[in-house]
């Protein structure tokens, strides 16, 4: 099991390093006969890629996609559907230095302890550049997902005490942060700045709101639809935390307070409150699916710190080359990405058995 891919009848496998030659992404499942173009995946990819704004890593890469199977005449053939993504701006050099070292908050330890052999430069397969190929994936996810009225939005709510009070869905795209909120944005930006100055990183939380999205998503028991999208966030190396609807702050409350009373109008059923973030016993309600994240704090800093040698001995390490004072803005689509798959082969796995009841 080498944990390289992820899902069932949507399924994605990825693959390539930060330095290496290219990344990709081969995914299995995907109904033939949807429209595809390279300019859908882009477009995600262009809010992912790196050098864009002043907050984020100066590497300089296009990340253009190019598709290689799995689409015919501009249409899903129900193949394999194969994705490349050339690496063009890598800088191994830069990590020459600290080659022997292990650095403090990457993977680099645990990989050499799993593998006895780690990929130095850029951390490899952990390296946050792997996030390229779930934001493709996630593009065909989200195209999917268009097609029954479903929409993921995601947004930075906050960048270490810096919160966004106000959420407004227009603004998002219109500031470099991608906060809903422009008065926090700029205070945010301002923040990043002083921290990258400093030789330091900054955390946050990514929030993500799922529109439109039907009731009876998700599985009992251990495929319960928020332990998917769990599944699927974690994955991601930057996040460290997760909670839907109230989240934490359900433990201070009382069940007559938490519990989402139901309600029928014209023949539907919703509601009162969504305290449950749009999930309940592991399936979706038909509620908006609401989801925070925790972003640590970029782990390559430039302060000195403590560290050791891959020979056990004692030494400092300072973090040179091109790097996100905080990886917030760039991992807003990623997260959109890595719900909208999970959604896509749940969506999928749901009208097997809507088939199945309808035949009987």
């Amino acid at each position: 099991m080498a944990g390289n891919s992820f899902g069932n009848l949507f399924k994605i496998t990825t693959f390539g390093e930060s330095h290496g030659p290219a990344l990709g992404v081969v995914i299995d499942g995907v109904p033939p006969g949807m429209r595809l173009s390279e300019s859908d995946i882009q477009k995600d990819l262009d809010r992912r890629k790196p050098g864009q704004s002043k907050v984020s890593t100066q590497r300089q890469e296009g990340d253009k996609v190019e598709i290689l199977s799995g689409v015919f005449e501009g249409k899903i053939t129900g193949t394999a559907l194969a994705m490349l993504i050339y690496n063009k701006d890598q800088k191994s050099k830069d990590y020459s230095d600290i080659k022997n070292l292990f650095r403090p908050g990457h993977a680099d330890y645990t990989y050499f302890k799993k593998y006895g052999i780690r990929d130095y430069r850029g951390g490899g397969r952990s390296s946050g550049r792997e996030t390229a190929c779930r934001v493709a994936a996630g593009a065909v996810a989200k195209k999917i997902l268009e097609e029954s009225g479903v929409t993921v939005m995601a947004y930075t709510r906050s960048i270490g005490d810096i919160v966004a009070e106000k959420t407004d869905w227009s603004v998002i795209e219109k500031n470099i942060v991608r906060a809903p909120d422009s008065d926090a944005a700029e205070k945010m930006i301002t923040k990043i700045e002083k921290a990258r100055k400093e030789g330091d990183s900054l955390g946050g939380i990514v929030e993500a709101e799922v529109k439109g999205c039907p009731a009876g998503l998700g599985d009992p028991v251990f495929d319960k639809l928020n332990a998917k999208i769990a599944h699927a966030l974690l994955s991601i190396g930057a996040v460290c935390g997760i909670e839907f609807g109230d989240g934490f702050a359900a433990a201070q409350m009382k069940g007559s307070e938490h519990n989402d009373n139901f309600v029928s109008e014209d023949g539907q059923i919703s509601t009162m409150t969504n305290h449950a973030g749009g999930i309940s016993g592991g399936i979706s309600t038909g509620e908006d699916i609401l989801l925070r994240i925790a972003v640590k704090p970029t782990a390559s800093i430039l302060k000195e710190q403590q560290t050791v040698t891959t020979d056990k001995e004692p030494t400092t390490i300072q973090v040179k080359g091109r790097h996100d004072p905080c990886i917030c803005p760039r991992l807003v689509p990623v997260a959109e990405a890595m719900i909208a798959i999970t959604l896509a082969d749940c969506l999928l796995i749901q009208k097997t058995i809507n088939n199945t009841n309808q035949h009987k």
